[in-house]
C-alpha cells in the first residue's frame, strides 16, 4: 500500500507538470508539456528514493544514510537541461523564464515526492499565476527591448541626422551606431543598435522609417 502512495506522487507530480509545460507550450517555449511532465515525475521518483528507497538496510551496523544526497543532485543536475533553453536572438538572452520554469518544476516534483503535497500543488499554482500575470505587459514591470537595425540609405545631406532625430522623437535609445559608405555606390550602410521603450513595439517603427524618401531598404537583424 505504500508504494500505491508513492505512485501518486509521482502521478501528482506529473499531473503539475504538465499544467506548468503547458502554459510554456501556449506561448511557443522551447520546452513544453512532455520535457516539464518527465522532469517532474524524474525529480518525484529521486525523491522518494532518497526518502524511502534504503529502508531494508537502515538500522544495520555500521550503514549510515544521508537522505538528501540524492535531491541534492537533482537540483543541480537537472541545471543541464535548463542550460539548452537558453539562446541568444537578436541581441537578447533568450529562454531564461524557460530554464527557470525546468528548475522550479524539478522542486515541485521534489517536493510532492517528499510528501510535501499543499506546498508542491501550491508552489505549481503560484508560478501559473505569475506567468499570466507577468505576461500582461504591466507597464513598470516591462524591461525595454533592444533590437538591431540595418538600413540603407541614399547619401544626402542631413539624412543621418533625420533617422536620429525620429529615433529621439519617438523616445529610442540609440546604444551602438556605425555608419559605412557603400563602395561604388551612392548609398551609406547604417547599423543601428536600439534600445525601445516598454509598450513599444519595432513593427511601429518600421512604417515610420520607411516611408523617408530617402531610405532604400530595412531590415531587423
Amino acid at each position: 500500500m505504500m508504494q500505491y502512495d508513492f505512485l501518486l506522487r509521482v502521478v501528482l507530480a506529473g499531473f503539475c507538470g504538465i499544467l506548468i509545460g503547458y502554459e510554456r507550450k501556449s506561448r511557443m517555449k522551447e520546452a513544453g508539456i512532455r520535457t516539464h511532465f518527465v522532469v517532474a515525475i524524474g525529480a518525484s521518483l529521486m525523491m522518494i528514493i532518497s526518502k524511502y528507497g534504503f529502508q531494508d538496510v537502515l538500522g544495520r551496523e555500521g550503514i549510515a544514510l544521508d537522505p538528501s544526497r540524492i535531491a541534492a543532485q537533482v537540483v543541480s543536475g537537472v541545471g543541464f537541461l535548463g542550460a539548452g533553453m537558453i539562446f541568444m536572438q537578436r541581441q537578447t538572452v533568450k529562454g531564461l523564464t524557460t530554464a527557470a520554469g525546468i528548475w522550479a518544476t524539478a522542486g515541485i516534483g521534489m517536493a510532492i515526492g517528499s510528501d510535501l503535497y499543499i506546498v508542491g500543488v501550491g508552489v505549481t499554482v503560484l508560478i501559473l499565476v505569475a506567468q499570466k500575470l507577468l505576461h500582461n505587459r504591466i507597464g513598470w514591470l516591462s524591461p525595454p527591448k533592444t533590437e538591431q537595425l540595418s538600413i540603407r540609405i541614399n547619401n544626402e545631406p542631413d539624412s543621418v541626422t533625420c533617422i536620429q532625430k525620429l529615433l529621439k522623437e519617438e523616445g529610442i535609445s540609440i546604444l551602438n551606431f556605425h555608419v559605412e559608405k557603400r563602395n561604388g555606390t551612392s548609398e551609406i550602410l547604417m547599423e543601428i543598435t536600439i534600445k525601445l521603450p516598454a509598450a513599444f513595439e519595432v513593427d511601429q517603427l518600421l512604417p515610420l522609417i520607411q516611408k523617408l524618401p530617402f531610405v532604400n531598404m530595412l531590415e531587423v537583424q
